[in-house]
């Protein structure tokens, strides 16, 4: 076997449909799209949603829940991710971007109380929860709630 000699399977392939070429050729005059009406003019496609001019299943039914646009949102730190500064340092908002802990800022960082911490290091946050503080104190760490 050689690749000039490779073929596609016997019935997998089709010629191409050629529309509007005669009558002679079977898809001529209407070229297989019938008679007047939407789908038989250029472009007459609706949209998947359309639903034949019903009142759309968006529009039926009722709006529920809200936003709430005065809603904080918080950058969330774990005290297991902090294992890997030094003893004695101060890990400020700063430093978690620079090091990529923390992508944006947001309206603050807080620091929650997942994980153990092993090292005593200071930590500047603007909120924490009281199982991070309880941990951090008991490692030998400082909190200052910026």
């Amino acid at each position: 076997m050689e690749l000039n000699e490779l073929k596609p399977p016997k019935g997998s392939t089709h010629s191409r449909k050629r529309l509007g070429r005669g009558i002679g050729s079977g898809h001529g005059k209407t070229a297989g799209r019938g008679h007047k009406g939407q789908l038989s003019r250029a472009g007459g496609k609706s949209h998947l949603w359309f639903e034949g001019g019903q009142m759309p299943i968006q529009r039926r039914l009722p709006m529920r829940g809200f936003n709430n646009i005065f809603k904080k949102q918080y950058a969330i730190v774990n005290l297991d991710v902090l294992n890997i500064f030094p003893d004695g340092t101060v890990v400020n908002p700063e430093l978690l971007i620079s090091s990529g802990i923390v992508k944006k800022l947001k309206d603050g960082i807080k620091i929650l109380g997942n994980g153990e911490i092993e090292k005593n290091i200071t930590i500047e946050a603007h909120f924490f929860s009281q199982s991070a503080i309880n941990k951090i104190k008991n490692a030998g760490g400082t909190v200052i709630v910026l």
